[in-house]
């Protein structure tokens, strides 16, 4: 991940595999990562105090519009993963999310990855973020 400069704040989520998660391998499947990558990136948005539902409420969304993953080692049925997300940038319309995942059990990295968002309006037309979050998200970058 490019993370130049001080190091962003971190929010932590806690999931553990489910046995249908995983594939015929007995390892999570990789689409799986993306759902763990919201999972992060919603308590990220709680933890800064806002809420992701209030925001859309709002009339901002803020679409996926680019993936990255890298995946390490597997995990599988039952193990227990911590999900670090920080946030990368927030300017204008765009607002970039990075992501790392461990097991539990041994802080082995599993997945690390980013995503990139483009606020959009309830008529799915690119906008600024509000200034409510956007102040929002320019503390959590400077933290």
């Amino acid at each position: 991940m490019s993370n130049a400069g001080a190091v962003k704040p971190v929010s932590e989520a806690r999931v553990r595999v489910r046995y249908a998660e995983t594939d015929q391998m007995g390892v999570v499947y990789h689409s799986n990562y993306l759902i763990w990558f919201e999972v992060g990136r919603v308590e990220l948005i709680r933890q800064m105090g806002l809420d992701y539902k209030q925001m859309e409420e709002d009339g901002c969304g803020i679409s996926v519009v680019d993936v990255h993953a890298r995946y390490r080692a597997p995990a599988r049925y039952d193990d227990e993963l911590v999900i670090e997300t920080r946030l990368l940038a927030a300017r204008g319309p765009v607002v970039k999310f990075g992501y790392r995942i461990l097991r539990v059990g041994d802080g082995v990295l599993l997945c690390e990855g980013e995503t990139m968002h483009v606020c959009v309006g309830k008529d799915m037309k690119k906008m600024c973020l509000p200034p409510k979050y956007a102040e929002r998200f320019a503390a959590r970058l400077i933290s």
